[in-house]
């Protein structure tokens, strides 16, 4: 699995770019404002990656930052959401506009995606709202901070650990919430599944 890319921006498209890495050329998709934080074309470019796998297609899709992937994947897991509405609601929104929006069920500034209408939108922040609260979503971090994959992506794991050990959405956001407020956010993965699960049990 291809988790990270760095390389030299060969091309870039409407929705993606070509980065050539050792003579590679790797055809990513990604959001308008991953694809704006790259630079220009012979610049140095990182992308974070998700390869995705149908049955009729199998695509790299790039991500400025780690947290920006991981709003992906949760709004991919939402019926309805393909990579294609999930990379337009990502070049709408920034990951703290998000987070902000699914936690206040505000279904139309999702709307404001090309492809998302209000029902789709509606569906989003109903199924997300339990989890938002423990992605970290910051205004930032989308072009600078690498420190922000590791975090985003311990945090969405904690969440499913506990989802799948049988706590409902909401009180294993809550718990992993609480648990990074306890240990802060360079708080790792395993550590973050034991504090939140105290929490979740208590």
């Amino acid at each position: 699995m291809i988790a990270k890319l760095t390389g030299r921006l060969d091309e870039t498209g409407e929705d993606w770019a070509v980065i050539d890495v050792n003579g590679v050329g790797y055809l990513v998709f990604c959001s308008a404002r991953t694809l704006s934080s790259l630079g220009n074309v012979g610049d140095t470019a990182r992308v974070f990656t998700q390869m995705q796998v149908s049955e009729n297609d199998m695509r790299l899709l790039g991500f400025a930052a780690g947290e920006e992937r991981d709003w992906f994947r949760l709004l991919t897991g939402v019926q309805g959401v393909g990579s294609k509405v999930a990379l337009a609601i990502l070049s709408a929104l920034s990951t703290a506009e998000l987070r902000e929006a699914c936690a206040r069920v505000d279904a139309a500034s999702v709307a404001r995606a090309n492809g998302v209408g209000p029902k789709l939108a509606g569906r989003i922040v109903n199924e997300l709202k339990d989890k938002a609260g423990a992605m970290p979503g910051t205004a930032g971090a989308a072009a600078s901070s690498g420190a922000a994959a590791p975090v985003a992506g311990a945090s969405a794991d904690a969440v499913s650990a506990l989802e799948n050990l049988g706590f409902r959405p909401g009180v294993a956001a809550q718990a992993v919430a609480r648990a990074l407020d306890e240990l802060g956010e360079g708080a790792g993965e395993g550590e973050l599944i034991r504090v939140a699960l105290k929490k979740a049990s208590g």
